[in-house]
C-alpha cells in the first residue's frame, strides 16, 4: 500500500484521520500492516485490535514512537496518541477489526485492477498443505504470494491479503472456520476467482452438530463466488452437490473426476489425467486445450504421501483453472508441524504432525506411517477436540483403524484419546498429558522406530516432538546431535 496516502487509507478503512504529523501531503503509504507492536518495523501501519486480555490500541503511542507510519485504533486511544504529537498518521475507528477488513477489501479491489487473481482454499483437513502445493506450482510461472502458516481467520486473512505487493499475479489464501457464516465473511473480503474445497469431514461438530452443517459452512465459499468464477471440489463428495451453481464452473478431482491419478508413473513421478471437459475450462482460462480425449500432466513432487497426492490433484485443478499447466519438479516446503519428518539418533524417524487433528487427518497420517515406516510403527495420538457428543466413538474408530493398519505401539495423550486405546488391539499406553508422554517414550522406543506424533493443537503435543527431536535434522539429513536418544543407551531400548 505504499502508493496510498493517509487520506486514501482512512477512506478505505472507513476511519477518521485525526492527523498526519510530519508525513506531508505527498508522503507514501505504509510498507505493511501489523497488529503486534512488539514486531513493529519502521514504516508499518499499526492496527490496535481489542482482545480478551488486553487492547492493542493501548500501544498506539508506543508504536508511533517506534517509527510506525501510523496507527489505526479506537477513538479514545487515537485521541490520546494524537495529543502526544509524535510523527505519523493517526486514524480512529470504533471497530478496528472492521477497519482492518475494510482496508483489506479495498486492497483486494486494487489488486484486481492490476490483474491479480485470487485462489481461496478451505476444507476440513489438508487446506494448508494444498495451499503450500498450489503456491509452489504457481510460483514457477507467476509472481505468487500465499497465506503465511495459519493466517486464515477473520484477522489473519486480511493481514495476508494486505501483505501482497501491488504487482502480485497470483494470491493463494487459506480460509478456516469454526462456525456458520465465517467462510462467507472471509470470501467477501478475498473475492476469489477460484475456490477450492479440499474435503468435508467431522470437524467442529461441537458447534455445527452434523456433517451436513459442516458441508453447508464450507459451501459458503461457493455462494460467495462471482458468476464466471470456478470452484474445485472432490468428485466423491455428495454433500456439496446441492450448493453447486450453474453460473460457476465446477471442476472435480479424485478417481473418476476431471483430475485423477493415472497408473504407470515412474518411481519419482506422478501422472495426472485431465479430462477433456477440464481442458476446455483450462483453455478458457488461457492454458490451451490439448486433445479431445483428455491429456496427462507428469510431475515430480517432493512428497509421496497418499493424502498429499490427493491435495496435489486439487492444486493442479486450481492451477489449470487459472490457465497454468504445471510440469516437472514440484518442490514444496510444507508449513511447520504438518508431517515434517526428522531423523533422530539410532535410526529413529519422527513424523511431527501435531498442528491439529480430526478423524480424517488422523486416518491419513496413520496410513502414511504404515506405508513408509521401515521397521516398527509407533503412534503418539492426542485428543481430537470439538467433535461434540460423538467424540468418544470417533476416537475409538481411529483406534480400530490403527489396529487394521498395523500400528504396533500406541501412546494416547488426554482423556478423549484414551478412547483410541479402547479401539486398539495392540500394545497401548494412555497418559494424561504431553510431558508424561515424552517421559514414557524414553523407555519404550527402539532403534529404527518411526514415530507419528499427532493431536489437536490444544493438547500441546509439540512438546513431545521437541523432547524427542532436540536438535534433529529433516529426514534425509544427518542425525540429531541432541535428543533424548543418546548413543550410549542400551540396545533396543531408549
Amino acid at each position: 500500500m505504499k502508493g496510498w496516502d493517509a487520506t486514501l487509507i482512512a477512506r478505505a478503512a472507513g476511519a477518521d484521520l485525526l492527523g498526519e504529523r510530519a508525513l506531508g501531503a505527498g508522503a507514501t503509504g505504509p510498507a505493511r500492516v501489523s497488529i503486534d507492536s512488539r514486531k513493529l518495523m519502521d514504516g508499518d501501519l499499526f492496527i490496535g485490535l481489542p482482545g480478551a486480555r488486553s487492547d492493542g490500541g493501548e500501544h498506539a503511542a508506543d508504536a508511533l514512537r517506534a517509527g510506525a507510519w501510523g496507527v489505526l485504533v479506537a477513538p479514545a486511544h487515537a485521541h490520546a496518541a494524537a495529543a502526544l504529537g509524535a510523527s505519523g498518521a493517526v486514524l480512529a475507528h470504533p471497530d478496528p477489526l472492521a477497519a482492518l477488513q475494510a482496508l483489506a477489501r479495498a486492497w483486494r479491489q486494487e489488486l484486481r485492477r492490476g490483474g491479480t487473481r485470487v485462489v481461496a482454499i478451505t476444507g476440513s483437513t489438508g487446506k494448508t498443505s494444498t495451499k503450500d502445493i498450489l503456491a509452489a506450482i504457481l510460483a514457477q510461472t507467476l509472481r505468487t504470494v500465499s497465506s503465511p502458516e495459519n493466517f486464515n481467520t477473520e484477522i489473519g486473512l486480511p493481514l495476508a491479503l494486505l501483505a501482497a505487493p501491488g504487482d502480485t499475479e497470483a494470491l493463494v489464501l487459506e480460509m478456516a472456520m469454526r462456525g456458520a457464516g465465517q467462510i462467507a465473511e472471509l470470501a467477501a473480503i478475498a473475492e476469489p476467482d477460484v475456490g477450492v474445497i479440499v474435503n468435508v469431514g467431522p470437524v467442529h461438530l461441537e458447534l455445527l452438530g452434523t456433517l451436513e452443517a459442516v458441508a453447508a459452512a464450507k459451501a459458503e465459499l461457493i455462494a460467495e463466488l462471482a458468476p464466471g468464477a470456478t470452484v474445485v471440489v472432490p468428485v466423491d463428495e455428495p454433500l456439496l452437490a446441492p450448493y453447486l451453481r450453474e453460473d460457476v464452473a465446477t471442476v472435480t478431482f479424485g478417481d473418476g473426476g476431471d483430475f485423477s491419478l493415472e497408473d504407470g508413473a515412474g518411481p519419482d513421478e506422478v501422472v495426472i489425467r485431465e479430462d477433456a471437459r477440464a481442458q476446455r475450462l483450462g483453455a478458457r482460462a488461457g492454458a490451451g486445450a490439448r486433445g479431445r480425449d483428455g491429456a496427462s500432466i507428469t510431475l515430480r513432487p517432493s512428497f509421496r504421501q497418499a493424502h498429499n497426492l490427493r491435495n496435489l490433484l486439487a492444486a493442479v485443478a486450481a492451477a489449470r483453472s487459472l490457465g497454468i499447466t504445471p510440469r516437472g519438479r514440484v518442490d514444496v516446503q510444507f508449513s511447520p508441524l504438518r508431517g515434517q519428518r526428522l531423523e533422530l539418533a539410532r535410526g529413529v524417524v519422527l513424523i511431527n504432525d501435531c498442528y491439529n487433528a480430526n478423524p480424517m487427518s488422523m486416518r491419513a497420517a496413520i496410513d502414511d506411517l504404515t506405508e513408509t515406516a521401515p521397521a516398527r510403527r509407533v503412534a503418539v495420538l492426542g485428543d481430537m477436540l470439538e467433535l461434540g457428543p460423538g467424540g468418544p466413538g470417533l476416537h475409538r474408530e481411529v483406534g480400530q483403524h490403527a489396529s487394521a493398519r498395523g500400528i504396533e505401539l500406541l501412546v494416547t495423550v488426554g482423556p478423549l484419546a484414551a478412547e483410541i486405546a479402547g479401539g486398539f488391539t495392540g500394545e497401548a499406553h494412555s497418559v494424561a498429558d504431553a510431558p508424561a508422554a515424552a517421559e514414557l517414550l524414553g523407555t519404550l522406543l527402539r532403534d529404527r522406530d518411526t514415530v507419528l506424533v499427532k493431536g489437536s493443537r490444544g493438547v500441546g503435543l509439540e512438546r513431545v516432538a521437541e523432547a524427542l527431536g532436540g536438535g534433529s535434522q529433516p529426514a534425509g539429513g544427518r542425525a540429531a546431535a541432541a535428543s533424548m536418544f543418546e548413543p550410549s543407551a542400551g540396545p533396543g531400548r531408549a
